[in-house]
């Protein structure tokens, strides 16, 4: 099938790969340095699975930044766009997706088969197919980690489909026939309901890490083994292991902005938990700032403002509250962060030679231990425990 996959982020360049395997695939993006870079089978994300997948000879893939070329020939387009959390209107910035369908529109396409990938307020999905009654829209949310990706689209946990339409199974089964887990469980619900299934799922995330991130908090405002309680408390099976590494917070693409949207659809249901989880990963920053203040030093180092090992993504990291804290309170900030090609980062300096910014930092803060900073250990302040993600 002739498959166009806008937006070259993580989900749709790691589903252009995917499909790929037994589709003609056009991946768009107006990014022309990023294009150029995919033309050349250079990946402009860190994931190590797409930068191998790349540069094979077999698959049926193409990158453009032409419209006119990618809107041609389409049987399926998958609008995998940016929907930023606007903290002005309360509401994802859904603009990017309406361009796509606007532009579909004007150019007088018919019975095309129109799957989102972006992440979308609850209820949107209906508001879009009333609008736009020419294409059959199928909301589908994807369920990525940074870095892996590929693989995750590859042995995928589930499969969503807010729809049971057979355009949807049809989808479904390209999803299926392109992976490489033997059986793979498919739900078909209504639009809305699978909205609520990625929102719900990703408060869940938030509120594990905020859950361990307030244990930490008890356990160290008391002089407590945070390991010992952490292990004991997850040893129970119903409870397990995931998500509860102590950090600086939840960050990155998807947790901060899928917890607002879902707490602003929450707008007149009662609740307490999902408002609480946005408010406690603030709460957790206040204290982290505070503790580091404690050390009562004026050059503070940043090591990596990236949120997990192997990805390059630093979008709404926690370690950059931290920094504004710290900022504010009048002190030095230096960064290392060798994925920046630039000389600051928020007015603060960005140091290049790691071994400086060792001599240079006074303390310096890690949301993510690594072997680099381990020769320094007696200057490095983080609450990681498990030396993990």
């Amino acid at each position: 099938m002739n498959v166009t996959v806008v937006g070259l982020g993580y989900v749709g360049l790691s589903l252009s790969v995917l499909l790929a395997k037994q589709n003609k695939v056009i991946g768009f993006d107006i990014d022309k340095k990023k294009i150029k870079l995919l033309k050349e089978n250079k990946s402009p994300i860190l994931d190590k699975d797409i930068e191998s997948f790349l540069t094979k000879k077999n698959l049926n893939l193409n990158f453009t930044s032409d419209i006119n070329e990618a809107f041609k020939d389409l049987h399926t387009i998958i609008i995998a766009t940016p929907t930023n959390y606007d903290n002005t209107t309360n509401q994802f910035d859904t603009s990017s997706i309406e361009n796509v369908l606007n532009d579909l529109e004007t150019r007088i396409w018919r019975n095309i088969t129109v799957v989102i990938k972006s992440t979308l307020p609850v209820g949107y999905s209906d508001i879009l197919q009333k609008r736009f009654k020419d294409f059959e829209i199928i909301f589908s949310p994807e369920f990525l980690r940074e870095g892996h990706a590929l693989h995750d689209n590859l042995f995928p946990s589930r499969i969503i489909l807010g729809s049971n339409s057979e355009k949807a199974k049809e989808f479904a089964s390209m999803l299926i026939d392109c992976s490489d887990k033997e059986e793979v469980e498919v739900f078909y619900m209504n639009s809305a309901e699978a909205e609520s299934v990625k929102l719900f799922s990703n408060a869940y995330l938030a509120m594990r890490v905020a859950f361990f991130n307030e244990l930490d908090s008890f356990a160290d405002s008391h002089s407590l083994n945070t390991e010992l309680i952490v292990k004991g408390v997850c040893s129970d099976p119903r409870i397990g292991s995931g998500y509860n590494n102590p950090s600086f917070g939840y960050g990155g693409y998807c947790l901060p902005k899928d917890t607002q949207q879902l707490r602003e659809n929450y707008k007149h249901v009662p609740n307490n938990i999902i408002s609480a989880i946005v408010e406690s990963n603030q709460t957790r920053k206040n204290f982290i700032a505070d503790q580091i203040l404690r050390y009562q030093k004026q050059t503070i180092g940043i090591y990596r403002l990236t949120m997990k090992a192997g990805s390059d993504n630093y979008r709404n990291s926690s370690v950059q509250g931290i920094m504004k804290r710290l900022k504010a309170k009048g002190l030095e900030v230096l960064v290392y962060e060798p994925t920046l090609d630039q000389d600051t980062f928020f007015n603060s300096e960005v140091i290049r030679s790691l071994e400086f910014f060792k001599q240079k930092s006074e303390l310096i803060i890690a949301n993510r231990l690594s072997e680099e900073i381990l020769d320094v250990s007696y200057k490095v302040y983080s609450r990681d425990i498990f030396g993990r993600d």
